[in-house]
Formats: C-alpha cells, structure tokens, sequence
C-alpha cells in the first residue's frame, strides 16, 4: 500500500543556473577514469595492467575484502595509466576510449524467470552490484546478507540537482526490469519515492510501492524517505539504488551489456547554456562543460550537486555515481564588514541581518565562499528547525567527534548518512564539517561494530 510522504522541515536553495530541459549527445571523450575513492572503504585488487585492452564490461579490479564484488570498465579501450599515491595506494585509472564501444557480452537474462542467487550471480559478474548500496554504513551492499527492503528515491530535492522525470523519460522497460530483479533480493518491498506533481516514469511500474513525495530539501535524500517510511534498527539492513542505475540494471538484463551511459545535468550560473547531456561514467566533464560555456575564468567545477558533490578541475573526469555537473563561482573573495551590513544576496534560515526570508522565490547566485572561518559549534537550535528526521543533530555529530560508540548507537547512527547532514553543514554558523564528521564516525562504527 502506498504512503504519501510529506516533509515539513527543510530548506529549499534556490540556485541560479537550472539545467534547460533540452537533450544532446555530449562529445566523446578521449579518456576515462574511475577513482577507487569513489567505492568508500573498498580496497582494490587488480585484474589487468597498465597497457590492457579492454572491452566495455571487462573487469579492471575486484574488492579484496569481497572478491565476488568486481569493478568493470565503462568503455572499450586501453588502460593507459594506474595512478597511486601515498602507500601506493590506486587513487585513479585512466582508460583510453576508443572510437566506438566494443561490449562483453553477460547474456540476455529474463528476472521473472529466475532465482534469487542467480540474479545476484548475474549483477555480480556483470560488474552492476557496486551501484547497490546498504544502510547502516552507506557502502556497496554486502552480497550475503539479505535486506528488509530496498529503497530508491527518483525524486531529487538538492540545489541544481537533476530532475528524474526528464532524464529517465521513455527508459519505463528498463527501470521495470531492473524493479523486478531486486524485488526478488529482498525479503520487503521495493520502495520508490517520485514527486507528488510531474509525470515519472516510475508511476506505474509493477513489483514496487510508488510513493508520492512533497516538501522542501531534504525530501529527495533516500535517508529521509527511509526514516519516514521505515526507519533501520540495529541488526537491520537495507540497500539503496540511484535511480538512473536502475537504467544500467535493466539494460544488462535486456541486452546482456555493461552501458554506463548516464544522462547528465549540467548547471550552475556558471554555465553559459546549461542543459543535459548524454555521456558515460568517467568522462571528461570539459567535453560538455566547453561544448555550453563558461561565463568566467575562476570557477568552480563539481561533480554532483552543491551541497554533496566533490571538488574536481575543470579539465577533471564525472564520479562514478553522479548524474550531476555543478559550475559556479569560486568564493575567495572577502566581504569586508560582510557580518555588519543587511544582506539580500545570500540564503539564510536566521532573519539577523538577513532578507532572504522576504524571497521565498528568488534564485540567488551564490559563490563558494563559505562566510566565515571553523569555529567551536555554537549553539543556535538551527539544525533542529531544517532536519526532518527523528534525531539529534547536535548531539550525533558531537558523539561521532568525540568517538562515543555507545551514544552514536543510541543517536541513530545506524540510519544517517553523510549527505543527510549536507542542508546542516550549509547552515552552520560554526562551519564545521558535518559530512566529513558523519563518514568519519560511520566508519568508526563499521570497524568497531560490523
């Protein structure tokens, strides 16, 4: 039975700079790189060398701690580089695309016709389980263990972030088959979150429960949709799909191939023509970035949305999970007397100084710049007004930092994840790292825990 799910506390960012609803192919690039860091607390093993060829789908390395979970390159080419850094550590590989893809063939498979342990085998070998994540931990799914329920949020709340409804339009077989394999992986439901006005593509899927979501940010994330629906306990596990990989999940089932074909949003006011593009995991960001326009020189590229995505050059390659390319102004500028003067051009949940409040409307045009320095946390409630889920922001960051097990169990650690503390970190006065705080103390948890 489906459940509307209706958010109250948040905060919507208006950001200039929204993706046109307009379609093009992005040129193909010269190279690709997939980045180990992207597969958090993954260890890679190497498969293949510097100088391999590769078909699109072959296995570049697998997990050390898991070896059936395999890691496969996006595109047909020749590994050309195995960046490592400290430790030797695998920090980048670097594929040589070739003109047109060549594709390993996994076999067509039907899911409706086929076993639970076989559909794993198949998105095992096929390299499609990394986009299979589970709660607690935020980290690729661990394959021996079974989920209460599965969890996919097709409806997207973040700042610039890209809209479901458009770039998954006429994928509908896709999604269904992939829908169906992972309602055959889990002992509950498939639930999926689409927006309470639009027209998904998610609306009339079978196999699933369909829930129509509304409120401010963060009403997108698939943790505040978890937490309303139902929230994780200790000893319990649940996986997370991105919506735009159930399209790869249900093309490897209908056509036997690993297309990592992503449909991307690139925005930002940046941007001189900002709109969609059609590429593929890993590519160079320059191909669309350069093919719309930058307005300025000192700008900033991201790979994801604002508020959770990372820092990457201009000239850099798009994270493994995104589906978003953000580009706005570099903040290293400083405002003199900035905290003394009323302010109409900067978003704020305080009304001190601030006029915000008065546009509810607006997009604004905001830089990097984060308006002031790292400070002790100050005690303001503000977190507590824009989180909506049933927890204690202060007092889980404060345990996370201080590394009190006991207090982060009890807390509810075992539902968050870094980005529910995005729209918090955005708000902080103390400008700590709420993120970076989260991952550190879920980590923690994994180590000390299990």
């Amino acid at each position: 039975m489906s459940k509307d799910i209706k958010i109250k506390k948040g905060l919507t960012i208006r950001l200039k700079g929204e993706a046109d609803k307009t379609l093009s192919n992005a040129p193909r690039s010269r190279t690709f790189a997939i980045r180990p860091s992207d597969f958090h607390l993954i260890t890679p093993k190497m498969v293949v060398k510097e100088g391999a060829k590769l078909q699109a789908g072959d296995v570049l390395f697998y997990s050390k701690a898991k070896e059936e979970i395999k890691f496969v390159s996006p595109v047909s080419g020749t590994l050309t580089k195995i960046e490592r850094g400290a430790k030797r550590v695998i920090t980048e590989l670097l594929i040589e695309a070739d003109q047109q893809d060549v594709y390993k063939d996994f076999g067509i498979a039907n899911p409706d016709s086929m076993e639970p342990e076989a559909i794993k085998k198949h998105l095992l070998a096929s390299g499609c389980w990394p986009f299979i994540k589970q709660r607690p931990y935020d980290v690729i799914a661990n394959p021996d263990v079974t989920p209460k329920a599965i969890f996919v949020s097709a409806y997207a709340t973040a700042p610039l972030a890209a809209d479901y409804d458009f770039s998954l339009q006429g994928k509908e077989k896709q999604l269904q088959t992939a829908v169906t394999a992972l309602s055959k992986l889990t002992e509950g439901p498939v639930h999926i979150a689409i927006g309470k006005i639009g027209n998904s593509p998610f609306a009339d899927l079978k196999d699933c429960v369909i829930h129509r979501v509304s409120g401010p940010h963060p009403a997108g994330n698939v943790g505040t949709q978890i937490a309303k629906l139902d929230p994780i306990n200790k000893g319990e596990t649940v996986w997370t799909v991105s919506a735009q990989d159930l399209v790869i999940i249900g093309e490897l089932f209908t056509t036997g191939k690993f297309n990592a074909e992503r449909v991307i949003a690139l925005s930002g006011s940046s941007v001189k023509t900002p709109k969609y593009y059609t590429t593929k995991i890993g590519a160079e960001v320059a191909t669309f970035i350069y093919d719309s326009g930058l307005n300025g020189e000192n700008e900033r590229a991201i790979s994801g949305d604002v508020l959770t995505g990372k820092k990457i050059s201009v000239k850099g390659h798009l994270g493994y999970y995104n589906n978003t390319v953000s580009v706005i102004p570099e903040g290293d500028d400083y405002d003199f007397m900035g905290w003394m003067k009323p302010i109409a051009n900067k978003i704020s949940v305080s009304r001190a100084m601030t006029l915000s409040w008065m546009f509810p409307k607006k997009n604004f045009n905001l830089s990097t710049n984060t308006n002031g320095e790292h400070r002790a946390f100050v005690v303001t409630g503000n977190y507590e007004e824009i989180f909506p889920m049933d927890i204690y922001p202060l007092q889980i960051l404060k345990a996370c930092m201080v590394q009190d097990l006991d207090q982060m169990e009890v807390l509810g650690m075992y539902e968050v994840a870094p980005e529910d503390f995005a729209l918090t970190e955005f708000i902080c006065v103390s400008k700590q790292p709420h993120q970076e705080i989260i991952r550190k103390g879920l980590d923690l948890m994994y180590k000390e825990i299990g």
